[in-house]
Order: C-alpha cells, then structure tokens, then sequence
C-alpha cells in the first residue's frame, strides 16, 4: 500500500515544502494539497517547489474542479510542471465543493465534470481536445502522462468514477462504506468494458497517532473531529439514498440527520465550530486514530477493502509528529500489503 500525504496551502509555503520534502525522505509516495484559492494559496505554485525539493513524490489537488479555472488551463499547468520534473502529477478533480460554494458557485453537474476530465487528460498528454466548442491541442507537450483521479461519494458519480477515471478518490477510512463504493466503482469498470483492476483506490483522511492512552484518543478525536463535518456534505448523498435500506449503518444515518450546516470559512480546520453534531463513533470509523499498530490494522482493513493507497489528512496540532510517525513505523509496515 502507498502512502501520501495531504497538506492545506497555507502560507508561509515554505513549510509545506520543508514538510513535502521530509516525506517523500521517509518513504511517501503523493503529496497532495487542497484547491480552494479562496481559502488557501493557489497550488500549482507551490507544487514546482515541491517538485524541485522532491525525487519521488508524486503531487497534485486533491481535489481541483471544472469550475475555477478554463479547462486548458488547468491542463497547461499540469503539462508544464511534468515538463519540467518529469511525470510525476497527478489531477485530482471533483465537482468543486468549498472552491465553488465559497465563490457563490454551484459544483459542476456530473455530466461537465465528465467533459473536463477527458479535456483535461487529453490536452495534459498532447491530444486534440473539445472545450465548449473549441478545438484546442497544446503543441509542446511531449510524451506527457497525467492520470485523472476522481473524487466521488454518490451513487451516479461513483459509476461515472468506474467508467471513466483512472484512479477513484474517497475522503473518508471507513472500511465497510470504502468496500461498498470501491464494488460500485469497480462494477461500473467492468460494465464499461474496463478492466476494474487498472482504477486506483485512494482512501483520504486525517491520522492521529497517540499513546494508546484514553486521554490521548480523546484529544485526537478532538482534532479530528472537523473532517465529519467536512465530509458531511458528501456522506448525505448517500444517506438521502440508501440511509434506510440497511445499506448504510444507522449511525451514519443519525449523524446526518442531526447535520444542521456548515460554515466554509472553517473548511478543513480542527477548530471548524460546526463539528458538535458528529459523534465520536463517527470520527473513529472516518479516520485513522489511535497507537502505530492501531493504525497498521486499520490500513490493512482498507486494503482487503480494494485501497490501494492512504493519504493522511495532516490538519492538526501535531502535522510533524504524524509524519514522522507514519515514515518510521507505519510506511516501512504497510510497504508489502
């Protein structure tokens, strides 16, 4: 299993670098950053940094959207940072939710994200491509590579991951809900004419690695319990569908039901004041909490479950304790499961 790590762009920028380049030292495979330049700085600055502190790290959004920036734009910026280190990003891309929604914008609708994502990948890799209308290719690029990763949580955007992504990103480490969608996207695959083996699994969320003490945990919950209420947005898609089926657990169902909104301006921050409604029985299925072989066990649960890399969510009062962590005990670990 690969590791990455996603980190908030948050200046000074010289941090995140100084933390990117500690971790691709000690074994990460991505790094990724959030996209919403409202919020934070804009990414694909930072990332020529990264790349150029780095040897191995693969970076990208996680995730950009079709909303924020022209199409061949986003390709572009891609194609020129593989051109200038090589091939190593990757497009993480979703329908745009605090990018948009702190804009005033609505999240793409499924069907444009779809358009985005094959003009995006085709522009990236030196092909002629459709945006809106237009015939666009980029002259230059040569022998560019991007894999298009798709976040996605609902029913018709997790078919859309399997019939068209090559890679599937899920923000959340529930093994039971991560078995559920990785079956529906790899179905999709196979429905596709696809091969569902040659769609990569990445699961996203925060770890906290404490002392094993009961004290501990309950600070780590603490500091992770915003992730909840970020991802709230997105677990009511598949609630409002299956919530009374007995396909999703009726914890879930009750989380959300007590869900009452959600202030952007927080988005990603463990002091995010709109977090009281998720319960700790929420926070332990969602992320990776407790000692390195808690978080060892957990990892190969995802595993079984069909993921094939973790990408720890480092937001908060410890980012460089579980980076240290994670590149001493749990990458060399989870290096051959």
């Amino acid at each position: 299993m690969d590791i990455g790590l996603v980190l908030q762009t948050d200046p000074p920028a010289d941090l995140l670098v100084d933390r990117m380049a500690r971790a691709d030292r000690l074994g990460f495979t991505h790094g990724w950053t959030f996209d919403s330049v409202v919020l934070w700085q804009e990414p694909f600055v930072v990332y020529s940094r990264v790349l150029e502190r780095t040897e191995n790290l693969v970076v990208g959004p996680m995730v950009t959207n079709p909303g924020t920036r022209a199409w061949e734009v986003t390709a572009s910026l891609f194609a020129t940072l593989n051109d200038m280190f090589g091939n190593r990003t990757v497009c993480g891309i979703g329908r745009g939710d605090s990018a948009m929604r702190v804009a005033g914008r609505s999240p793409a609708t499924l069907a444009r994200l779809s358009l985005a994502m094959a003009a995006i990948k085709d522009l990236a890799e030196g092909r002629e491509a459709d945006v809106d209308g237009a015939s666009l290719r980029l002259p230059w690029v040569r022998d560019g590579a991007l894999p298009v990763w798709m976040g996605a949580y609902g029913p018709r955007a997790l078919e859309l991951a399997g019939r068209q992504a090559d890679g599937f990103i899920l923000q959340l480490a529930d093994p039971y809900l991560t078995e559920w969608m990785v079956r529906a996207v790899r179905a999709a695959a196979a429905d596709a004419g696809r091969d569902p083996a040659e769609i990569t699994v990445c699961a996203a969320a925060p770890a906290y690695v404490t002392d094993g003490s009961a004290r501990g945990l309950a600070h780590a919950r603490e500091q992770c319990r915003w992730f909840g209420g970020m991802v709230g947005n997105h677990v009511a898609d598949l609630v409002a569908r299956y919530g009374h089926s007995g396909a999703v657990p009726q914890e879930l169902t009750d989380y959300i039901e007590a869900r009452q909104g959600y202030d952007y301006s927080h988005h990603g921050r463990a002091d995010n004041p709109d977090t009281a409604f998720v319960p700790d029985g929420v926070v332990d299925r969602f992320c990776l909490l407790g000692t390195v072989e808690e978080h060892v066990a957990k990892l190969e649960r995802l595993r079984e479950a069909g993921v094939d890399q973790f990408a720890v969510y480092a937001m908060h009062d410890d980012v460089d304790g579980v980076i240290d962590a994670y590149g001493r005990d749990v990458v060399p670990a989870v290096a051959g499961i």
